[in-house]
């Protein structure tokens, strides 16, 4: 499991606009580059990131080979109602890490 580092609020506004940072640690080798033995180091990169915020997609991205190490993704969202981010991200030989976090909305 890679480590993660998400920040957003835990309380918003209904109808605020809030920002969520999200950082994940990963490598990001573009198959491209030579190892210390001189042969190519292996592609491994993260491919996509979603968020949904109570199922639904908000945002969503495609990631290549050009993205440095360890990559860091901001957005924003308008806070709807109270419940759960799920942000998700799937690379290269069969990564897969998803997080969630609570979302608390008042009138």
């Amino acid at each position: 499991m890679a480590r993660t580092l998400i920040n957003a609020p835990s309380a918003a506004r209904r109808g605020e606009v809030i920002e969520i940072r999200a950082t994940i640690g990963h490598p990001m080798e573009t198959g491209f580059r030579a190892g210390e033995d001189g042969k190519v180091l292996p592609r491994n990169i993260i491919q996509t990131f979603s968020c949904r915020y109570n199922g639904e997609l908000v945002f969503s991205a495609e990631l290549f080979s050009a993205v440095s190490a360890n990559p860091y993704i901001a957005f924003h969202t308008v806070a709807t109602e109270s419940g759960t981010l799920v942000l998700s991200w799937e690379g290269d030989n069969g990564f897969s890490q998803a997080e969630s976090i609570q979302l608390a909305v008042t009138a």
